[in-house]
């Protein structure tokens, strides 16, 4: 292995990473683009099919594992199950079961065939890890928006990750021992979190390493995610889902800080993950996009739109639906416009199917390429009508 090309490539990735929100910064002014974005089309521009400064290679598929295991870990730990209990979580499981069950009757009526399946998961999943730092930094989530989206997203990640790793385990394990490990895991951890009452002395200890070099809560963080991607990989599931575990155990646990102190982890978390690892995976996504095969095919050109179509109708229309008793109009609107928001299980699944030849490298190029439209154009929608809204409110009369 040529260590030295591959650290010069991962160099290059990170300059990539880099360059992306000063070039967002740059256009801001023409156009609002998702920092997402940009990653993964600097990613396809410096990628073998066009300038060719990035190859495929371990090291940088080992990064960038570890920047999605890392995205879906602060999804998980971003989910605070107190506001989305009730109305909103039920309302988003009946809505992604319905969405589901559209998926499979689309792609079933489309003749997909054996790729049913694994393609009505991508497309009714939600990017909640995506969309979340877009909605945190334009205050969406402070709004009664939030615990709704919180919900949607939790539910729109999760379930197809579960799914993924029910039906499209690699280890040794039968999908129904998949299954019975993972839900006696869950009794467990719940049984466990259920009877454990807050520790003051957890709590002295997390907060007096606060400012210090020791940094217990990140580091403890650390080792639960990595921890938790190990098991994963034993069982043969998809790393996304230990992840995603990890961070939900991790916010329940770190609950004994008290809420300025859970925010500053929580910064940090940000910085790790955000700062350094989650933009590789993402400019690593755009290195591995086969543009190629999807400018090559007019009919992978064609499904692009077909995609997006579904994806605004199988998650976007079905979420706007139930939250009817929830929320006004413009708020439902900027709700639905979020959820119909894919792109990290999208990848999975479409990379999932095509490896196993359930569907061509165009189709699945096609769906990906579907999926960074997505994250393009339903955030400015949303943002967009959330804004309305705000305005609407603050322009009644009191």
């Amino acid at each position: 292995m040529d260590w030295d090309g591959m650290s010069v490539q991962l160099v290059v990735l990170a300059m990539a990473a880099v360059a992306a929100p000063l070039l967002v910064d740059r256009v801001e002014r023409w156009v609002r683009l998702p920092s997402v974005v940009v990653e993964i089309v600097l990613g396809i521009a410096i990628g073998p099919q066009v300038l060719g400064l990035v190859q495929t290679g371990p090291l940088l598929e080992t990064v960038s594992q570890l920047g999605l295991a890392m995205l879906f870990f602060l999804a998980g730990y971003e989910i605070d199950f107190r506001s989305v209990r009730g109305r909103p979580i039920a309302a988003a499981s009946a809505g992604w079961l319905v969405s589901f069950g559209l998926a499979a009757a689309a792609m079933w009526a489309a003749g997909a065939g054996a790729a049913v399946l694994i393609l009505a998961i991508g497309v009714s999943s939600t990017a909640l890890g995506t969309i979340l730092p877009i909605a945190r930094d334009s205050g969406l989530l402070a709004g009664p928006v939030g615990p709704h989206l919180m919900a949607v997203g939790a539910v729109g990640e999760f379930a197809p990750i579960a799914l993924l790793a029910l039906f499209y385990s690699e280890g040794h394990h039968s999908g129904r021992t998949t299954l019975a490990i993972a839900l006696a895991g869950l009794a467990v951890a719940a049984a466990a979190l259920g009877s454990l009452r807050r520790s003051a002395r957890v709590a002295r200890l997390l907060s007096a390493t606060m400012g210090t070099s020791a940094q217990l809560a990140v580091r403890l963080s650390v080792l639960v995610l990595l921890a938790a991607v190990l098991l994963a990989a034993e069982i043969g599931v998809d790393i996304a889902l230990g992840a995603f575990a990890a961070g939900v155990c991790m916010h329940l646990l770190l609950s004994a800080l008290d809420e300025r102190e859970e925010a500053l982890v929580q910064s940090k978390l940000d910085g790790i993950g955000f700062g350094a690892v989650v933009p590789v995976f993402f400019v690593y996504t755009g290195v591995t996009f086969d543009l190629d095969e999807l400018l090559g095919s007019p009919a992978a050109l064609a499904l692009i739109p077909v995609f997006l179509l579904a994806f605004a109708l199988v998650r976007g229309a079905v979420t706007w639906l139930f939250a009817r008793r929830s929320l006004e109009g413009r708020d439902r609107g900027a709700l639905a416009a979020f959820a119909a928001t894919q792109l990290p299980i999208v990848v999975i699944a479409s990379s999932t199917a095509a490896e196993r030849g359930l569907v061509a490298e165009s189709v699945a190029a096609a769906m990906v390429g579907a999926a960074m439209v997505s994250v393009l154009v339903f955030p400015l929608v949303g943002l967009k009508w959330s804004r309305r809204s705000t305005a609407a409110v603050a322009a009644e009369p009191i």
